[in-house]
Parts: structure tokens; sequence; C-alpha cells
């Protein structure tokens, strides 16, 4: 099946985070309770029993993993497309997105800078100079939400240590699917985001109306822990996205609505439809809240804490390198160039990774004992791991130490966070305690 001979174009309804969601809650007690903890963690934020500790923009590593079908040349997306989604994905996060201007004006006071920023990896998992950009090429027509694209083993491929990188899959969605994201607090071998290729950035094969870089902003949103806006209820108004600032909506919006559509008696402003988490159209959304932030930081300094100290992933061992530059070649047992696409290189075999790195697999879930999957295991994609009392390694300040009352860092956002940790080491502790307790003897599937 080539891509015109799928059966209708695609459309946001068919975003699959929430079918991933599903399924490993019914397959896994662990994943449940992260799930649970990770809830528990963002509510406290939500109501301001924590406040973020983080001071300073986060800088996330990236790779994108193109997987291609060499029939369809189309699929092999060019390093200007890719590079076009991170521009993207740097306004959208940092609200300089120049369409902000059409938030309406009742919510222009709750457009939030959520201080994130996104970075093509210039090192590989072996510390190699890389571009951050993986091509491999597949024999299937197409993929769907059943992270077959994540896994060698299944056609895709293998992902870079998901406590260092996030990892994007690029590839051929089948069934109208846009793309997926898996919620923190899942497996680590599955952890990332897929996204179609012609609803990926802004040029190359980008297709109207998905041609705006944003759905794999809103699948980032998932991946940070946000809900879809109108709760997923199917338009019963009983449940929502967990972010107060969002008004309740009856179901998800498309197209480019007008302002305002009132729903679930939400007027007279009506559904928030311009928010990143809704359904529209790419050029009818512009914002994230400050709720929407704050639940963010929640995760990044929880279930995802390992992301404030994976900079390293960004720093090439040259001072000429930089995130965007050619790879040089690499060690034996490396990705080398394919010469498919400029600047682009292709895995050769499942590339041996740290021995911290997962073991790929073609589809899986959420299996294992708590030693190995629940509270000691990878820091940043497991919940209530180790990685909800990490804190950023104090590095030395101006005057060469650093401490609980110093600072570390340009803006000493270490220091803060020194700071701040005892407060958190108990309640971080209590977690950690229930999520044994929960956990158990590990997964029981549909216990």
């Amino acid at each position: 099946m080539t891509e015109s001979d799928l059966p209708h174009p695609p459309t946001r309804d068919l975003c699959g985070t929430m079918l991933v969601h599903r399924r490993l809650l019914n397959e896994s007690t662990t994943y449940r309770s992260r799930r649970a903890v990770i809830e528990n963690r963002a509510l406290q934020y939500e109501r301001g029993r924590r406040s973020p500790a983080r001071t300073d923009v986060v800088t996330v590593p990236v790779v994108v993993h193109v997987v291609h079908s060499p029939a369809v040349p189309a699929q092999n997306i060019g390093d200007d497309q890719i590079h076009s989604q991170l521009a993207v994905l740097n306004q959208d996060f940092r609200a300089a997105n120049p369409d902000r201007d059409k938030v309406p004006e009742v919510w222009r006071p709750l457009v939030a800078d959520a201080r994130i920023e996104f970075r093509l990896a210039a090192l590989d998992p072996e510390g190699e100079p890389t571009d951050g950009i993986v091509r491999v090429p597949t024999d299937r027509t197409s993929f769907g939400f059943d992270d077959a694209v994540k896994a060698s083993a299944s056609g895709g491929s293998d992902p870079w240590p998901t406590d260092e990188y996030l990892n994007v899959w690029v590839c051929q969605l089948g069934g109208g699917l846009l793309g997926y994201a898996q919620f923190p607090g899942g497996p680590p071998q599955t952890d990332g985001v897929v996204i179609l290729h012609s609803a990926f950035g802004t040029t190359g094969t980008a297709a109207p109306p998905f041609d705006g870089g944003r759905t794999a902003t809103h699948e980032i949103g998932h991946w940070l822990d946000l809900y879809h806006i109108w709760g997923d209820d199917d338009g019963a108004c009983s449940s929502d996205d967990k972010v107060a600032d969002t008004p309740n909506q009856a179901d998800a919006n498309t197209g480019s609505p007008v302002f305002p559509h009132v729903s679930c008696g939400n007027g007279p402003h009506g559904d928030m439809f311009v928010n990143y988490m809704d359904y529209t159209d790419d050029a009818a959304m512009f914002m994230f809240t400050r709720g929407q932030s704050k639940r963010m930081d929640a995760c990044l300094e929880g279930a995802r804490a390992s992301f404030l100290v994976a900079s390293g992933a960004l720093t090439s061992p040259s001072p000429s390198s930089s995130a965007l530059s050619a790879p040089s070649p690499s060690a034996a047992g490396g990705p080398v160039r394919d010469g498919t696409a400029p600047g682009g290189i292709t895995q050769q075999a499942a590339m041996p990774g740290p021995s911290h790195w997962p073991a790929p697999a073609a589809a899986p879930g959420v299996t294992g004992t708590a030693g190995t999957t629940g509270v000691t295991g990878t820091a940043g994609t497991t919940g209530a791991t180790a990685a909800d009392a990490a804190m950023v390694p104090a590095r030395p300040g101006p005057d060469g130490h650093a401490g609980p009352g110093g600072h570390a860092g340009p803006d000493g956002e270490v220091g803060r966070l020194l700071r701040d940790s005892e407060r958190l080491a108990a309640e971080v502790l209590k977690e950690i305690r229930t999520v044994i307790d929960m956990v158990g003897g590990g997964d029981r599937p549909g216990g």
C-alpha cells in the first residue's frame, strides 16, 4: 500500500496517545502504579503544595529516527524538514511563536513560556559526533500505534537511551494516524514520540492542514504529561485535562473554529480551541497555559528529571562542532553514512549502547519485577523512580565552589534545587515506598 492508497486523509481524531495509554493501563500494574504517583505529584504542583525548583531553560537532546520505505523516497525526509520542526518546537514551548497574537484577548494572560527547548543531539550513545538524525530503511508499508516502529526487530529503529534523549520516530503511519506519544511512566524501550512524515515540520513532505509543525508540539506535550484539553470523555463533560486554567469542553475541536465556541456550559468564552492540546488545524493553535506549564514542570522535576542533567548529549568534544553539524565517521559497529539524504546516517544493526540502555522489543508492554522496571528502573522514564529524587549535580560557581547556600551555574539553578531538596526528600521517599507497596512482585497483565 502506498501513501495514495490510504483510505482517508489523516485527522487528529486519530492521535494514538490515549490508545497507547489505555493499553498500558490494562496490561501493567507497574504502569498504573507509576501513573498514580505521577498524577499525585502533578496535583501538588497544580494546588501550589510544590513549586517548580528550576529557574533556567531546560534543553532536551533529540534524536530523530527517519524510518522510510525505499519504495517511497518521499518518506526519507530531508534534513531541512527536520530542522524546520525543531524551530517550531523552540518557538511553541517558549511562547515565541509569531502567531501567538491570534490568541483571543481573554486568554492572552494565560499564555505560558514553558522554558523548554529542543536541540538535535551532538553526541550519540557511544560519545561519537552525530547530527542527531538516524535513517533506517524498512520493508514495512506503514506503522500503527503498537510501537513496532521503535524496534529494528519489527522493521523500525531501536531507541537511543530514553533517559538521555527524546526519541522521535518519523515514518509512514497508517489508518489516518498523525502521531502518538508515550506518557511518562511507561516502558523505557518504547518511550518517545512518533509522527507521520507528512505532518512533521513545515517543508518537504509536510502537507496542509498539518504543515505547521504542531503535531510534534501536541505529541511532545503528551510526552511531558499533558492530556487532551477536553479530557477524552466522548463529550460527556465529566472529565477534563487535570489543568485548572483550561476550560472544560465537551469534545475535540477540529478545523479552525470561530471564537467563541461554547460547550459544557463554559460560556461566555467557551472552548480554548487555540490550545496545542486540542485537535484543530496547525494554523489554529497557538498556546500552552500557565497551568499546563506547571504540569510540565512537575514532569521534568519528577518522572523525567534525568533531562535536567542530560545536556552532555548536546556537547560535542570539538569546539567547532554543534548540534546541527555533520558527524564524523563513527567507530566500528556504530552508525555510518548511507548517502540516501544529505547529512543522514543509517543504522547497520542494533547499535550497542551503555549498560543501562534497555534492549528493544517489537511491541512490548511493561514487564518485569520491581527490581528491573519499578522503583529502581531507568531514571526519567519510569515514573516514581530514583529520578523522582534526582537533583542536578553541583557544578562550580564563580567562586569555584557549589553548595546548598551558593550558586552553581549561570543562574544558580543547582543551588536552588539543592536548597529545595531537603523539603522534597521526605515526600519523594514516601512516594517510592508507596510504589514498592503497590508494585510488589511486578507486573500481572490484566491484574
